[in-house]
């Protein structure tokens, strides 16, 4: 599989793969000066690309784990998701979950992105579903630890 990028800047880096057998490739943020993020707020960064994700797919934007352990960054929306027919501007709407400022230099890894398969099944509505032995149990329903 290969995945169409178009560079909308010059200056945007392609996403790579931290090792070979990554799920996620690095996203880098295309900024001209650095941008602080203050404790909870959100900041769009753009990574000055568009992809074309395959149909029968999505992309995903992950946080990075030691930037969301260590400095409290992460996608504000959790996981972004890139629809197959979106061919706009890829942005991480970049938020800041911890206590401190956080400041994000030009190039810097922010995100990843991974590509998966989607499925589309046909929604069906029925009277009852078949039962299961957890049934309707719930939040915490098969115990915390």
């Amino acid at each position: 599989m290969k995945l169409r990028i178009k560079k909308l800047d010059d200056r945007a880096i392609l996403p790579t793969y931290g090792t070979a057998q990554a799920a996620g490739a690095d996203l880098y943020v295309l900024l001209d000066e650095a941008v602080t993020i203050a404790p909870g707020q959100t900041v769009m960064l753009p990574t000055g690309l568009a992809i074309a994700v395959p149909e029968g797919y999505a992309g995903l934007i992950f946080a990075r784990s030691g930037m969301a352990s260590k400095r409290h960054l992460a996608p504000a929306n959790k996981v972004g998701v890139i629809d197959a027919d979106y061919r706009g501007p890829l942005m991480v709407a970049l938020h800041n979950h911890g206590t401190v400022s956080q400041t994000v230099e030009p190039g810097e890894r922010v995100a990843q992105l991974a590509i998966v398969p989607v499925l589309m099944p046909e929604m069906e509505l029925v009277e009852e579903l078949e039962d299961t032995g957890r049934g309707v149990g719930g939040f915490g329903s098969t115990g915390w630890r």
